[in-house]
Order: C-alpha cells, then structure tokens, then sequence
C-alpha cells in the first residue's frame, strides 16, 4: 500500500524531458509521477533554506518583518532558499545580508527544521553581528532588534520562527 497519494504541488503536469504526461503511479511503495512516455520519474524533493537568528552586541535579537508572501507583515529570522554551489552557512550568511544589512558570523548550529506540512526544510544558525547597519532589505517592511522580554510571539511567521526562538532561548537559558 502506498504511503500518500501523489498530488503535484508546483502544477507540474508534463515531463520536463519530453513533454508526455506525468501520471500517478506507485513506485517505491508510494504514488509518484511518472511519464506515461519515457518513463522519467519525478521525485518531489523538499527544498532547503538557510537563515540566521542574529544575536547583537547587547543580546537582542534580529527579526524581520516580511513584505512578500507568504506571511506578509509577519516577523522571521533572516533567511531564504539556497541556491545550487552554496552550502548552508554561506546562504544563511548572504541571506541575512540581503533581508537585513548585517554582516554576521555563526557561531553554532540552533536546529534543522522540517514538517509534513512544508515542503522546505530550513537550516538555521546562532549568529554574531559582525558589521553593516540594521535595516530592511528589498523583501523586508522592517528589520528590528528585540529584547527578549519584546519578542513579538503573536506576530510570528512560520512555526520554525517559533521553534528557532524557543531553542535559542533554551539554549541560552531563557525561558520560552
């Protein structure tokens, strides 16, 4: 018996190597596409994301609040999709560049999140401020330092924004 049934979440209908049609077909005990006319079969990977929960000088946190969607207005760590030939500390580094100015080094591995419901799996580091000014970048509405008595719990993005805070504070001996 299969594990799930195969739904295909990029809208992807058509083989990408000759254009036949993908059809639902268990293959490794759970449904996959498969093209019905060269028999290439489409293996829905998750995709993986890299961030930083930045970590000032006087021990409050970077957060930014998202001008794109999904969760638009929401508060997050800097981080975002990695690109082919980077590795995970380096997108998390450019990442955090991009959304909020700031140069960072990170100092340790806070956790690899993933659920069953998302298909990204992200990969987030404790980081140090090393240089640049806090500001919002092209996707950010804002980017701001809490302390973590101001944390913005109700205003959180993703559950992995949630998750990273609560390790972190764990971590460092704060409550969550």
């Amino acid at each position: 018996m299969p594990s799930a049934s195969w739904q295909s979440d990029e809208g992807l209908n058509f083989c990408p190597r000759c254009a036949g049609p993908l059809v639902p077909r268990e293959i490794e005990r759970r449904m996959r596409p498969r093209c019905e006319r060269c028999g290439f079969i489409w293996y829905q990977d998750p995709k993986v994301a890299a961030g930083t929960l930045p970590v000032m000088d006087d021990g409050s946190l970077v957060l930014v609040r998202r001008a794109i969607q999904p969760q638009r207005g929401c508060w997050t760590y800097p981080g975002g999709f990695m690109d082919r030939g980077e590795t995970a500390p380096g997108a998390a580094v450019r990442e955090t560049r991009e959304e909020c100015l700031l140069e960072v080094e990170p100092t340790g591995l806070l956790g690899v999140y993933s659920y069953a419901t998302s298909i990204t799996v992200v990969v987030v580091y404790a980081a140090r401020v090393t240089g640049g000014t806090l500001a919002a970048g092209p996707e950010c509405l804002e980017a701001r330092a809490f302390a973590v008595s101001e944390l913005p719990w109700e205003d959180l993005a993703f559950s992995s924004t949630r998750d990273v805070l609560n390790d972190y504070l764990r971590r460092e001996g704060g409550a969550p």
